[in-house]
């Protein structure tokens, strides 16, 4: 039949039960096993058909099975004890008492609009494509358990990321289904007058039209954007259809509807938001619809420019130059091209804050960068690892020409994870038995985790190897449906139900297979990891999932590698590699093996979060020290693979990390797992165990992550922005305009300097540094004129004294040995910019 419209007909509960239908429409569930398992009760099979989806769970349920379950003292035991949980959370941070994080800890900070193009809350919901997508969604939990006024802006993807299959022959295939709306917890958003929220973009010379749908993460909202509605053309239904689908034009299409549509919806929601948090260039275009807000109030398009910027953080995830999305101008002219008059300023003036020269067939071309505008819309950005803010201010050490990539306006603040999505029940039983009663809102204290050491290595072995059980049961079934799908014989689906041992060594490796995180790099030497896999006494297992781009076929050929292998009877039921990897799949192998892989081609992991995960369960890393591990590991928590260093020559590099991961298989982690006392305990190991939980479980918690954020980021961006916008954005029309006049003048302006450096001298003694600057008509006030002394790995800036007359002079004391390098710069200096290199206006003499 033709479909003119769908609604969802919710059963209708016994009063016993009547709140199940609230809770599935709060996704504080997806991190509450004890709540998931109400909805399981309810029919296991279909729970599992559903992925785990309490609102279609609800609707598949016959009354009569509610009726009895109403009536069973167990289940009703089970549900009273869920919802008490659930409304004290709900309530905390409505009480008014300063209960929560946030109103202990930053009573001042003002509410954030997060804009992500994806979110992993659920494997239910699947609009992620992986590890950015899982960050936001974790993000967003930490949020509400930190109480912090909050919302996130995202997409609704109705084919979501891909469905991953494999053909016979191992090879990644992708299938697209269609998200039926009314069975996911998600609600169209309300306006104030009761209406279902739409807003309305420009796109490419025409409008297009977004229902904005809510999401309810615990205590914050989730506003998704939707173009799949009736007023749209075909074309445009499809914009909101895929998760990195197709071409260029469709992702700046993507993107003008998140960052513009983003920033309207929160408008026609009346949604208060002071601080907005680009996460990765894909939101950069919100910087269009903020500063036409401005412009639209009677600000010039500088002002306006300033008074948007300085209220947004950037938060970059890419390392490698080519993973940043840049567009061709006269693309960029399709689909905003009518922004330049909408902004009272010109295209020029507009891209420039974008520009990129890049090499492109061998033609030096200016392209519009995602991330080059994200950086010029924002006055405060970050890397997400300690090792990848240093490699991003390299990257766009470019855009600050003259300034050492040290002094790059990009920090970091390093990725976490949110411990009780991924923390099995068990494991948190086990924690309860040790940790102060109120230990999961105190995940960040390191303090507090140290109480781990009095678990008794009896309670945490027998935790660790019903996990691990349960893990390989799931393998199991899921490696059965698999051959049984690609027409497999009863002989290969029968041994599939043997494949792995718990008594075995099991390792574990999910992740996006992107060729740089080397997911093959294990079979480097197979003859040697043969003897490593079949040894009769000590045998090591490997379990493997992860998806390739639609377009990588090079991740794809990494997958069928494996995939051969996994079916060769030298590795057969000692080497798995699982299709269709999710949040589900994630969960279960970080819950039950025993150790976790990682081994990227160090620098290129901007940070990485599994490994984080498997550690909350008692995993320790075996890991490539790059991304977060390079932080993370201690000597005692897990093992290194490789050196700390960077190759030219990556087979060598490849070579060497191989080499490594194989020796310290060998010689430390199978020595050290297998290791029992007469009373079959292994202490040596369990104390690895423990170290692991005790120190990854705080330090990389998403609550710690957060916190992060919120002082290193959020509470100043709202203390500027205040002082920016001050009085009728005094400050901010003052800025933009100094600015222009500074760059207009600053070719003009020219720095001669001399140094006496006799061609020794003794520690302590001095140098006199003088300069002669040429100003061009800029103020003597409004210039930072320094010395910098290079001193082996140490950099000194001295501000350098003005005499008159464009004479400056400084005297520096050498306190140490060594070889000296002296110059002297010239900055143009307001006391109001963010940091001293923001123009990126630097002249040495």
């Amino acid at each position: 039949m033709n479909v003119i419209g769908k609604v969802t007909v919710l059963p209708r509960l016994p009063g016993p039960l009547e709140r199940l239908e609230e809770l599935a429409y709060n996704l504080y569930w997806a991190w509450t096993p004890k709540a998931q398992a109400l909805y399981q009760t309810l029919d296991a099979a279909n729970w599992e058909r559903f992925q785990h989806n309490p609102v279609q769970t609800l609707l598949e349920t016959p009354s009569a099975r509610l009726e009895a379950l109403s009536s069973d003292p167990d289940y009703l035991a089970d549900y009273r004890e869920v919802m008490a949980d659930f409304d004290a959370y709900m309530h905390k941070g409505k009480s008014g008492k300063g209960d929560v994080w946030s109103a202990k800890t930053a009573p001042d900070l003002k509410p954030v609009a997060y804009f992500s193009m994806e979110y992993g809350f659920h494997e239910s919901l699947p609009i992620y494509s992986g590890g950015l997508g899982v960050l936001a969604g974790d993000h967003c939990k930490s949020a509400s358990d930190l109480g912090l006024p909050f919302t996130a802006v995202g997409m609704l993807f109705h084919q979501g990321y891909f469905r991953q299959l494999f053909n016979k022959d191992g090879w990644q295939e992708e299938a697209y289904d269609e998200l039926n709306l009314t069975t996911l917890p998600i609600r169209p958003a309300l306006t104030a007058s009761g209406e279902t929220a739409k807003i309305s973009v420009r796109v490419g010379g025409r409008d297009v039209a977004l229902q904005v749908w809510s999401l309810q993460v615990g205590r914050i909202q989730v506003l998704l954007l939707d173009a799949n509605v009736p007023e749209n053309s075909e074309d445009d239904r499809k914009l909101t259809a895929r998760l990195y689908g197709g071409n260029q034009e469709l992702r700046i299409q993507q993107y003008v509807l998140l960052g513009v549509g983003g920033i309207r919806a929160l408008r026609a929601l009346d949604i208060p938001a002071s601080i907005y948090h680009m996460n990765e260039g894909h939101a950069a275009l919100m910087g269009l619809e903020r500063v036409r807000e401005y412009v639209a109030q009677g600000l010039d398009f500088r002002t306006a420019m300033e008074a948007s910027a300085s209220s947004t953080l950037f938060t970059t995830h890419t390392p490698v130059a080519a993973g940043n999305d840049a567009f061709a101008y006269d693309l960029m002219d399709r689909y905003i091209g009518e922004w330049p008059a909408q902004l009272a300023t010109s295209r020029d003036e507009l891209y420039s804050l974008a520009r990129q020269d890049q090499n492109w067939d061998n033609h030096l071309v200016p392209t519009f960068s995602m991330t080059v505008f994200a950086l010029r819309m924002s006055r405060m950005a970050n890397g997400v690892s300690e090792l990848h803010g240093e490699v991003s201010r390299g990257l766009w050490n470019f855009l600050y020409e003259g300034a050492d990539p040290n002094e790059v306006p990009i920090g970091h603040v390093t990725n976490g994870a949110h411990n009780l999505t991924f923390l099995a029940q068990p494991y948190r039983d086990l924690f309860s038995t040790v940790l102060p009663a109120d230990w999961t809102e105190r995940l960040e204290d390191k303090q507090m985790w140290d109480d781990i050491n009095k678990l008794p290595d009896a309670q945490l072995s027998a935790t660790q190897h019903e996990l691990k059980e349960e893990m390989i049961a799931f393998v199991r079934a899921r490696s059965q449906e698999q051959l049984r799908r690609t027409g497999a014989s009863a002989a290969d689906v029968a041994a599939a139900g043997e494949t792995l041992s718990a008594d075995a060594l099991t390792i574990g490796f999910a992740r996006r297979f992107a060729t740089y995180k080397r997911a093959t790099l294990l079979f480097r030497d197979r003859e040697r990891l043969s003897k490593i896999v079949n040894d009769p006494q000590r045998p090591v297992q490997f379990v493997f999932a992860g998806k390739a781009h639609p377009a990588d076929n090079p991740g794809k050929a990494f997958i069928q590698e494996i995939y051969k292998l996994s079916r060769d009877p030298e590795f057969a039921g000692k080497i798995v590699i699982l299709e269709n990897y999710d949040m589900n799949v994630a969960r279960q192998l970080v819950q039950g093996v025993d150790i976790w892989l990682n081994n990227p081609r160090r620098p290129l992991e901007a940070s990485g979060t599994s490994g984080m995960k498997a550690s909350f369960n008692g995993a320790p890393n075996f890991s490539v020290l790059d991304g977060w591990w390079r932080e993370g590991y201690d000597g005692t928590n897990g093992w290194p693979i490789g050196e700390e260093r960077e190759y030219t020559d990556l087979n060598i590099q490849d070579d060497a990390d191989a080499f490594s991961m194989y020796e310290t298989l060998e010689n430390t982690i199978v020595p050290l797992y297998y290791g029992k006392d007469a009373q079959g305990q292994n202490h040596g190991w369990l104390g690895t165990v423990r170290r692991a939980i005790i120190t990854v479980s705080p330090e990389f918690s998403m609550q710690r992550q957060v916190i992060d954020y919120v002082q290193k980021y959020y509470l100043p961006l709202g203390t500027r922005a205040d002082k920016i916008d001050a009085n009728h954005f005094e400050k901010a029309r003052a800025l933009g305009s100094w600015k222009s006049w500074v760059s207009q003048q600053w070719p003009h302006v020219q720095i001669h300097a001399t140094a006496q450096l006799p061609a020794t001298v003794q520690p302590g003694e001095e140098v006199r540094v003088s300069a002669q600057v040429t100003p061009a008509g800029i103020q003597e006030s409004e210039l930072l004129v320094e010395a910098v002394l290079k001193h082996g790995e140490q950099t000194m800036h001295v501000p350098m004294t003005s005499s008159g007359g464009g004479q400056y002079q400084v005297s520096i004391p050498l306190t140490d040995s060594g070889l000296y390098s002296v110059g002297v710069r010239a900055m143009p200096y307001s006391a109001d910019l963010s940091n001293p290199i923001e123009l990126g206006l630097i002249k040495w003499a």
